[in-house]
C-alpha cells in the first residue's frame, strides 16, 4: 500500500521545517555519477569533459519552496553553462511516500516550468545520499580539483525564496568567484525545504 505524505505537511514556514545547517567536511569529494533524464536520457558527469564544475541543486515536483526557485535555476543555467559550469536539477525523493514525484511527473513539472537544465531522477537516492542531502531545495557547487568533485558550497541557492530581486544570490556570487580562481565567498549557508526522506 502506497503511503502519502502532503507536502502540505513540511512547508513553507519556517517555525515547521527549522533552519537546516549542512555540517559536513567542505571538502568532500564526489563520485561521478549517471542518472536518467526526463528525456529517457542518461546523464553523466563523465559527459562534460570541459566543464569546470557543476551547480547540483536536489529540487522535487511538488514542494512549494522548490516551486518559488523554477525560473532562478533557469537563469542559473543559461549563465553558467555557457562558462563550463553545468546546472543540473536531481529528484531524489521517495516515490512511494510522495506518489507525486513520480518519474512522469517529473516530466511534466519540466515541460510546464520549460526546464533549460537536465532534470535528474535519483530512484535509488544514492546520489542524495553521496552528497548528503537532506531536502529541497538544496544547492551544491562541486569544482574540479586534480580531476577530482570537491564541493565548495553546500545550502542554499539564495535567501530569499519569496522575493529574488533582493536576494543574496549565494551561488552565483560563489560560482564567479570560482571562476576567478578566487575562494568561494562561503562555503555553507543555511537552507530550508521538504525533507528527503531515505529508505
Amino acid at each position: 500500500m502506497i503511503r502519502y505524505i502532503p507536502f502540505t505537511n513540511f512547508v513553507i514556514i519556517p517555525i515547521i521545517f527549522g533552519f537546516l545547517l549542512n555540517m559536513g567536511d567542505p571538502s568532500k569529494t564526489i563520485q561521478d555519477f549517471s542518472l536518467k533524464n526526463v528525456d529517457n536520457k542518461t546523464i553523466s558527469t563523465k559527459a562534460f569533459p570541459d566543464a569546470k564544475g557543476f551547480i547540483v541543486v536536489f529540487i522535487c515536483n511538488e514542494c512549494p519552496f522548490a516551486k518559488l526557485y523554477s525560473k532562478r535555476l533557469n537563469e542559473l543555467s543559461t549563465k553558467y553553462k555557457a562558462l563550463d559550469v553545468p546546472l543540473l536539477a536531481i529528484n531524489s525523493m521517495d516515490t512511494l511516500v510522495y506518489e507525486d514525484e513520480s518519474f512522469k511527473d517529473m516530466q511534466l513539472k519540466a515541460k510546464n516550468d520549460k526546464f533549460k537544465f537536465p532534470y535528474l531522477h535519483d530512484v535509488d537516492q544514492l546520489v542524495a545520499k553521496n552528497f548528503n542531502a537532506e531536502h529541497t531545495p538544496s544547492a551544491f557547487i562541486i569544482w574540479k580539483v586534480q580531476n577530482r568533485w570537491v564541493i565548495k558550497y553546500k545550502g542554499a541557492i539564495d535567501d530569499n525564496g519569496q522575493n529574488p530581486f533582493i536576494a543574496t544570490p549565494y551561488v552565483a556570487n560563489n560560482v564567479d568567484a570560482l571562476l576567478k580562481n578566487l575562494p568561494v565567498i562561503l562555503n555553507e549557508t543555511l537552507s530550508f525545504g521538504c525533507r528527503i526522506f531515505y529508505r
